[in-house]
């Protein structure tokens, strides 16, 4: 359902988002990962947060549900962008940290302890994972997409049973000058070392 809100409006999502700046949320995430690491970007949208983590000297590896989504994340970026959800995506490489900025939210509720279980086996131990989530509980559906709701308590039940630690939790306002009045839930989670 919402794959198809975002190949209907890829042009204007593509838009309305490319140029938000999101170092804000990049400066708790970053320090996690080694000079020159290599970064899932899971849900990359419209590829502004890849193309500033580019910038910054990382190797970045790309995919996003939306096949239009991704023909123009992949035209931004000038490297290819994997069509993929989720629970379909794999790669024969460990990342040095995920960063899943305003996309797990499309997940719904049920599914998110595997998509987070499936997600923490992409990472190299004590590797980070950044996610985050419209603040609030339930699930929402608005103008053909759907959202699924996060708060302190949803999170530790979606990754109890994941190799995720939490290691931040912060609440913020919206990035975008017309939404901030809407709060965020964002969250540094850390895979477990492996014994």
């Amino acid at each position: 359902m919402s794959i198809e809100f975002y190949n209907q409006n890829a042009q204007l999502f593509f838009a309305s988002t490319k140029e938000v700046d999101t170092h804000s949320l990049m400066e708790h995430f970053t320090p996690h990962i080694p000079k020159g690491g290599i970064i899932l970007d899971a849900g990359c949208g419209s590829g502004r947060d890849a193309k500033s983590f580019i910038e910054q000297g990382y190797k970045v590896v790309a995919f996003d549900a939306s096949e239009e989504l991704a023909s123009l994340a992949s035209q931004l970026l000038q490297i290819p962008v994997t069509v993929s959800t989720f629970a379909d995506f794999q790669s024969d490489q460990s990342f040095d940290g995920i960063w899943a900025c305003a996309s797990l939210l499309h997940v719904g509720e049920l599914d998110l302890p595997d998509t987070f279980t499936h997600l923490a086996s992409q990472l190299k131990p004590l590797a980070p994972l950044y996610c985050s989530f419209k603040y609030g509980t339930g699930e929402v559906e608005r103008d053909g997409r759907r959202f699924t709701n996060g708060d302190e308590q949803r999170l530790a039940q979606w990754i109890a049973h994941a190799p995720l630690n939490v290691a931040k939790i912060w609440i913020t306002n919206d990035l975008r000058a017309d939404r901030q009045n809407e709060q965020w839930l964002n969250a540094i989670l850390i895979k477990s070392e492996e014994r």
